[in-house]
């Protein structure tokens, strides 16, 4: 059975990812030739965090719950700051931030497309996870863009506001090992999905094998950092 370099187990100390704004030399060496140009980097973080933005205020009018409201509204506004944040940075560089992100839009909708679930909580484990993974690999990947990139990870290291919907999740499979069960097992279902996304991302859609062994310490850790949201709300990853 052949495994892709993200479900290989690390040899020696653990990895975990960088903190927030500190880039270090181990993360620049494992993308300096891989990283994206500047342009498709922004276009593709910036619609991303948009399409978090839509699909949680899809979230928000599913429900009829206020406290639950209020919560997906927080998050939803810490995903639009992002964004903009990201799309003011575009227009300060003589660029167009829909003719950065356009291209990226097909897919990254059909992404967001397969991690919507049926029922809402599906849904808000997606966002949670999803963006979770997703955020740790651009604020990896900033450090790539020297200045541009600080302020990237300035932009995308704000406070997310999704600890409310991770604590619906937990309030959610407390009581319930049904909805334990399914939560746990389409939080597995997503990682292919957002790590593919990532990979998608570097500039190589086909990675050698040295380019495996040099980026497979960041996918390491991404699961690592995965492994323990799952764990904070009572899931099983």
């Amino acid at each position: 059975m052949v495994k892709w370099f993200w479900q290989r187990r690390p040899e020696g100390k653990a990895l975990t990812l960088r903190s927030r704004g500190d880039f270090g030399d181990a993360v620049r060496v494992d993308f300096a030739e891989l990283a994206p140009d500047i342009d498709r980097f922004l276009g593709q973080a910036a619609y991303l965090q948009l399409g978090y933005f839509e699909t949680i205020t899809r979230l928000i009018r599913a429900t009829d719950n206020l406290d639950e409201k209020e919560a997906l509204s927080r998050a939803a506004g810490a995903a639009l700051t992002k964004h903009r944040g990201l799309t003011d940075l575009i227009v300060e560089r003589g660029k167009e931030p829909t003719a950065l992100m356009s291209p990226f839009r097909e897919e990254l909708d059909a992404f967001r497309r397969k991690t919507i679930g049926k029922r809402p909580r599906e849904t808000m484990l997606s966002v949670h996870i999803t963006a979770g993974m997703l955020d740790d690999f651009y604020l990896a990947l900033a450090s790539s863009y020297g200045d541009t990139g600080r302020r990237v990870a300035r932009i995308l290291g704000v406070d997310n506001d999704r600890a409310q919907i991770a604590d619906i999740i937990h309030q959610t499979i407390t009581s319930d090992d049904e909805w334990r069960w399914l939560l746990s097992m389409w939080g597995r279902r997503l990682v292919g999905d957002t790590l593919l996304v990532a990979r998608g991302a570097l500039a190589s859609e086909r990675l050698d094998t040295e380019d495996e062994e040099r980026v497979e310490p960041v996918f390491t850790a991404l699961m690592g950092s995965h492994a323990r949201r799952m764990d904070a709300m009572g899931l099983a990853s």
